[in-house]
């Protein structure tokens, strides 16, 4: 009989969440940068990255290329944080803003395969590309796009958790209980 595997993905939606959840209430004021740093070494970055080179054991290039690239965009933004801090190899906001923009072109590529993977995911994608761009625009121009940006992907951490509850939950009721809906191109 074969052993049933463990969906790699709940671990690397909920790292993905998590972690952007935590940098969203940073931009919009209502923690400090502290919690986001750890948690994007540990959950957005290390956690996701094991998800991602266990989804590649299970053949899927989406999750392994989603997966093991957001981690490093998680520790590669907290290297980019301890640097600034300790005012090694600095970044200025315009740096950043290059960094973002580099990450939207990634996350463009990842939003035009998610239409045919499920509603859920192109979702999620779309929100993140349009989060991207307010960064961006928020790091180049006017720094209240950062916090527009904040609101905006509060949404997307939801939607990456909403998939993670999709897959525990109808995995443990043994039926659809929560839709990902039908990709936008099959």
């Amino acid at each position: 009989m074969e052993k049933k595997m463990g969906n790699p993905a709940v671990v690397g939606l909920a790292g993905f969440g998590l972690t952007t959840l935590l940098l969203q209430f940073h931009n919009i004021g209502l923690c400090g940068l502290g919690p986001v740093v750890a948690m994007g070494f540990i959950f957005g970055g290390l956690a996701q990255m094991i998800s991602g080179f266990q989804e590649q054991k299970m053949g899927n290039n989406f999750g392994y290329s989603a997966f093991v690239a957001y981690g490093s965009f998680w520790i590669g933004l907290g290297i980019i944080w301890i640097l600034n801090y300790f005012k090694i190899y600095e970044s200025s906001h315009t740096d950043v803003g290059y960094f973002m923009l580099a990450w939207t072109l990634y996350s463009v590529i990842l939003f035009i395969a998610s239409l045919w993977v499920h509603k859920a995911m192109a979702i999620t994608f779309g929100l993140l590309v349009i989060g991207f761009i307010l960064l961006v625009v928020g790091h180049f121009g006017d720094p209240i796009f950062n916090k527009i940006a904040g609101y905006e992907l509060i949404l997307c951490a939801l939607m990456a958790w909403y998939m993670m509850a999709a897959i525990i939950i109808n995995d443990l009721a043994g039926k659809k209980v929560l839709p990902t809906g039908k990709p936008f191109i099959r």
